[in-house]
């Protein structure tokens, strides 16, 4: 890197989700985002997140393109895939 420039690098600590933070992060609600799983009360919805990642963003674009969303979120998040990838994958095939 040239004298005078700088990067700026995120250190993400992935700590295990209790199963009670788990259901405290993720979402579903009947009207809102079509009923699919989202971050806590936010409107960005799991299936996004998974596809931005399958099309290549990494844990550290996601959380700068949104800053409201914690480390925490995105783990909450891949477990929730691991856990429900048939209806995450179906949401993002129809998306498409």
């Amino acid at each position: 890197m040239p004298p005078g420039e700088y990067q700026i690098v995120l250190v993400l600590e992935e700590k295990p989700l209790s199963k009670i933070t788990q259901e405290k992060l993720i979402k579903k609600t009947s009207g809102v985002c079509g009923g699919n799983a989202r971050i806590r009360e936010t409107r960005i919805p799991i299936w996004t997140l998974v596809s931005f990642q399958k099309q290549g963003a990494s844990q550290e674009e996601l959380l700068r393109n949104y800053p409201f969303l914690t480390v925490e979120d995105l783990a909450a998040a891949w477990l929730y895939y691991e856990q429900n990838p048939e209806e995450i994958d179906q949401v993002i095939a129809e998306d498409n």
